[in-house]
């Protein structure tokens, strides 16, 4: 009870914040399934990127971070009421925990966000995804909903202190179903084809965003 309503005040905290702050614009949260566990596969290029996601989708998420974010004054506490779970960060050892604690989490009927790229970007721009959203999008068969984000690495760049008054925009994608893309494959030729079809569908709202943001004050 407790830690529901603490994050619920976090929540919508972070929430009127960047409301208020970083004018956030919240678009397509329709594709936001209303019951079910499901996955969030989002672009990555700041450490804005859980807390603008945590805060804007209509359900409760779960998401690993690495360790030593939550040794930050301020983002620490604030990304673990909103349900981060710290994860070791050396190479093989921390991917191993990411896609065992976050199969857990899927097995208990949780929803988590997932950044496919595997780590933030350092230009802003969208890197080539690792397969870890795909292999428990098969394993589970729960839906992948495209998310990207624009502005949030103008507003908190890495090594910035604290975030810019810069616009965010936050769009979400049709949910994605490996079975449904491609019905008579293998595990394998489905984890390829879902992977494939998501860095398309992040591309394709990266293109349909660009432009039309007023990125600065």
């Amino acid at each position: 009870m407790f830690r529901a309503l603490l994050y619920g005040c976090v929540k919508y905290s972070c929430l009127l914040w960047l409301r208020l702050y970083n004018r956030l614009s919240i678009e397509a949260v329709d594709e936001v399934p209303r019951r079910g566990a499901f996955i969030v596969a989002a672009n990555h290029c700041s450490n804005l990127d859980p807390v603008v996601i945590g805060a804007a989708c209509p359900r409760r998420l779960r998401f690993m971070a690495k360790e030593e974010l939550f040794r930050i004054p301020l983002l620490g506490p604030l990304i673990r009421a909103l349900g981060a779970v710290p994860v070791p960060r050396s190479d093989r050892q921390g991917a191993a925990a990411v896609l065992r604690l976050t199969l857990a989490r899927l097995e208990a009927s949780e929803s988590v966000i997932l950044f496919p790229e595997g780590t933030r970007s350092r230009d802003g721009r969208l890197k080539g995804l690792e397969g870890g959203v795909a292999l428990l999008a098969v394993k589970t068969g729960l839906p992948v909903i495209p998310a990207f984000i624009s502005g949030s690495y103008e507003a908190l760049p890495g090594g910035a202190p604290f975030p810019r008054p810069v616009k965010i925009r936050l769009r979400f994608g049709s949910p994605l179903r490996a079975a449904e893309l491609l019905p008579e494959g293998s595990e394998k030729e489905r984890r390829q084809a879902l992977l494939r079809r998501l860095e398309r569908e992040l591309l394709s709202l990266q293109s349909s965003m660009a432009g039309g943001a007023d990125d600065h004050p």
